[in-house]
């Protein structure tokens, strides 16, 4: 009898073993999916991990239900993959397979609502239960989900369970049917008058009928256009034509209908070669190349605008001339819009994009095309961070741009991994190459190379020599101490944006909160709005007049008197974009602006429609928050101010001045990239900070070397290895008495590495206070044995007293 362990998306850090029957047996592959009963009734799609004759005897095991596919979807670098990432992140194979394929392949059963005809007319005498009775009655079948909105009633569950107990409806468990692919209409012209003797002769016949032969003319041109072969969307057709011509031309055979899903869109079928690399890009490009003999990972260390990307679209070249994939990772999601541009005219439709925001059915069309054995996988796969989980099975190439972005890493939820590094261990398992490319390295990054683990190759100069932006400082204290600041501009900016716009050129404000203020404050009694859920201020948005928290999302409106005192007399504490956003429009007259924050691109559209505004002068200055400064490129912007340097640089974090530096750094970089050097002016309270001349002088090698020497004598990352315990629970006592129980046993093993317990910065969020523990492993001491050991501790704990109901989250890395 054969018996597969698989992986089911439940938290339990363990293999399910099922028993594989008879039917199966032959074509059962790892890798494979298949549909199991976990439970009395639930139903889970699983991924097949191994196949063994070996059970535990004592146990009974269920047999599979059904293996809905032919052939594994994950292959076996991705299960590889898999194990190291819950080896080293210390999370489970289920919260892998949660967060690695797509929802749609991993359908789950959900509960049925079905009356029973064959049950007695019954009457609850409860309204709500009558109700839902009702409603049941005239459906053929309702999930829980669709009979709560029918209702309107929140919670439906045990009114539904009153009526499954009288018999009256009946509840089953149904697998959910994955979502389908969107599809665009197109239109082609059938293969026949591709011929152009035939479509001459075409186009004289239509002659007859002028609608039709200026349709074929339209179409004609449209596919010229848009650079495709015969082939157009149908409703770029018919805006300007008759739905009746379209249709005739499809009788009489000369025009037929293709659909295709969304993502396997045709947009280019003319590809050109790449641009030719200037002297410093080829002999970066040639060292590159040269590096990649010894070691396996280069840092591609180049200015702002050297040209970086070119050298990676000549990289890419070389491996998919040896028949390799290539992952090009980026920080975010809408870094795609311009990069995808740049990748396509020299790769066509090699090229697949993969990210959150696609729809669940977008996402499995791209996965399944990269798990496909008929030649149709993309080439090239362009991606945010969860584009590390596609099944690649012949990568060559990882490029990872702005290696030194936060956006990597995962926060919530578990795996909290981090692409950049995940990215190098899966290129590893390929025997592929890294080239981790940025203008400020993170430390670690810089470590690594400087002691010969990795590569390095350096371009110091923008690409045409355009010097590099000149910074200006501007000290908020004396402005203010001379009672000269405009609102919370000095009147060097204010001058400087005025004398920019007037030039032609754009401008690029930088504020790195979003929200019209920081918070609300009573003059009176010094009261303040607070989320009820967690420990922060709420931020006032004047757009939608709402005070939000930023950590829960709760929201409220504006109160319209202080609720200690009474007084009416509440003001605004510190600013956000909004408020600059609303000054500047004041202060700078007939400007057009736009804002970039969370706030005004929830979705992709919404991010492109703003940046190609600004990319076309729609608009004059764009403000924003970290957002704008991740690798954008605009070619008129003469000025960048920093409006609060100090924000970020006094944050409670060992990270907070490489963060800092890196911010300013990069988003200083979008100043003057084309024609003439550009200006950047930081407004601070104290201009003496040693990061602030770091960046005035464009030093980005003496701040790593001053932060390398802090890191190593306090003991932080990179010369430690660090993880981080947060204990959480709703009762304060709790979570504090079982944090320092943990921290104790801790100690017994680790000694003086075990920092804490302590208050996060935040220490409640959502209803529940939190503690974290610090652990430190020093690079000397083994890493896979420290994480062994405090797996068995935190084991040992949750079963005491003190670690019962207490939540625990582990991450490896933190940032």
């Amino acid at each position: 009898m054969l018996y597969a362990d698989i992986i089911l998306p439940l938290l339990p850090d363990q293999l399910f073993t099922y028993r594989v029957p008879e039917e199966f047996a032959g074509k059962i592959l790892p890798g494979m999916r298949a549909v199991v009963q976990f439970g009395k009734r639930k139903y889970y799609t699983g991924i097949i991990k191994n196949l063994h004759q070996n059970p535990a005897e004592s146990q009974e095991y269920k047999d599979i239900e059904t293996l809905p596919d032919d052939k594994p979807i994950v292959n076996k670098y991705q299960l590889d993959f898999w194990d190291w990432l819950s080896d080293y992140y210390m999370c489970s194979l289920g919260e892998i397979f949660k967060a690695a394929i797509p929802s749609g392949l991993k359908p789950e059963s959900e509960p049925e609502i079905v009356y029973n005809p064959d049950s007695d007319p019954i009457t609850t005498g409860r309204k709500k239960t009558d109700l839902l009775l009702h409603i049941i009655r005239n459906r053929e079948k309702l999930t829980f989900t669709e009979l709560s909105h029918l209702s309107r009633i929140k919670n439906v569950y045990p009114d539904v369970k009153v009526l499954a107990d009288l018999d009256a409806v009946k509840i089953s468990e149904k697998i959910r049917e994955p979502a389908q692919p969107a599809e665009e209409k197109y239109i082609s012209l059938c293969p026949s008058f591709h011929n152009p003797q035939n479509l001459h002769v075409l186009l004289d016949t239509l002659l007859k009928a002028p609608k039709q032969h200026e349709l074929l003319i339209r179409f004609l041109t449209l596919a010229e256009e848009k650079l495709i072969d015969f082939q157009v969307k149908y409703k770029a057709l018919v805006t300007q034509s008759s739905p009746q011509a379209v249709s005739s031309l499809i009788k009489k055979g000369v025009f037929q209908i293709t659909r295709k899903p969304k993502s396997e869109q045709c947009l280019t079928a003319s590809m050109s070669s790449p641009v030719i690399l200037t002297r410093e890009q080829d002999d970066g490009y040639n060292k590159i190349l040269k590096s990649f003999e010894e070691k396996d990972v280069c840092l591609l260390h180049g200015v702002t605008s050297s040209g970086k990307t070119e050298i990676y679209i000549h990289l890419i070249s070389s491996v998919l001339q040896k028949g390799k994939q290539v992952l090009y990772l980026l920080p975010e999601i809408a870094l795609t819009s311009q990069i995808i541009e740049r990748l396509r005219a020299v790769f066509g439709d090699n090229v697949g994009i993969y990210h959150s925001r696609f729809s669940d059915a977008e996402r499995i069309n791209v996965y399944n095309r990269m798990n496909s054995d008929t030649g149709n996988s993309f080439s090239i796969i362009l991606g945010a961070r969860s584009s590390i989980f596609l099944p690649f099975n012949n990568l060559g190439l990882v490029i990872v741009d702005e290696e030194h972005e936060n956006s990597y890493k995962q926060f919530d939820p578990s795996p909290r991994y981090h692409a950049r590094d995940a990215a190098i261990m899966l290129a590893k398992l390929h025997k592929a190459k890294v080239i981790l490319g940025t203008a400020t390295p993170s430390l670690e990054t810089w470590a690594n190379s400087e002691n010969g683990k990795y590569g390095i190759v350096q371009i110091r100069n923008r690409f045409g020599d355009i010097k590099l932006p000149r910074v200006i400082i501007a000290n908020i204290r004396e402005t203010a101490r001379k009672n000269k600041m405009k609102s919370v501009f000095t009147p060097l900016l204010i001058d400087e944006i005025s004398n920019t716009i007037s030039g032609g050129k754009q401008v690029i404000l930088f504020q790195n909160r979003r929200g019209y203020s920081s918070y609300l404050q009573c003059t009176e009694c010094s009261w303040i709005p607070r989320c009820k859920s967690c420990d922060v201020s709420l931020t006032y948005h004047k757009y939608t007049d709402n005070l939000i928290c930023h950590y829960c999302g709760f929201s409220c409106m504006v109160p319209a008197r202080c609720e200690d005192c009474g007084s009416s007399a509440i003001t605004t504490k510190g600013f956000g974009t909004e408020l600059i956003e609303d000054e500047i429009e004041l202060l700078v007259k007939g400007v057009k602006t736009a804002r970039l924050d969370l706030d005004t691109s929830h979705s992709v559209r919404a991010y492109e429609k703003i940046l190609r505004d600004f990319s076309t002068g729609k608009t004059n200055i764009l403000i924003g928050t970290q957002m704008i400064s991740k690798g954008l490129d605009f070619d008129n912007v003469g000025l960048v101010g920093i409006v609060n340097a100090d924000q970020m640089l006094n944050y409670p974090d060992f990270r907070a001045y490489e963060r800092s530096f890196q911010l300013m750094m990069q988003v200083s970089g979008r100043a003057g990239r084309r024609d003439e050097q550009g200006k950047v002016i930081i407004q601070t309270y104290d201009p003496s900070n040693p990061i602030i001349r770091y960046v005035r002088d464009n030093d980005s090698e003496g701040f790593l070397h001053e932060q390398l020497v802090e890191r190593q004598t306090f003991h932080y990352p990179p010369f430690v290895k660090m993880i981080k315990i947060t204990l959480k629970h709703k009762n304060h006592g709790k979570v504090k008495n079982a944090a320092l129980s943990l921290s104790e046993n801790m100690r017994n093993l680790f000694g003086k590495r075990v920092l804490g317990p302590q208050d996060p910065v935040i220490g409640r969020i959502q209803s529940y206070y939190l503690k974290n523990i610090i652990l430190k492993i020093e690079k000397s001491a083994s890493f896979a044995k420290a994480r062994g050991h405090l797996r068995r501790i935190l084991k040992e704990f949750q079963l005491s007293d003190p670690g019962k109901q207490i939540k625990i989250q582990l991450d490896v890395d933190p940032l």
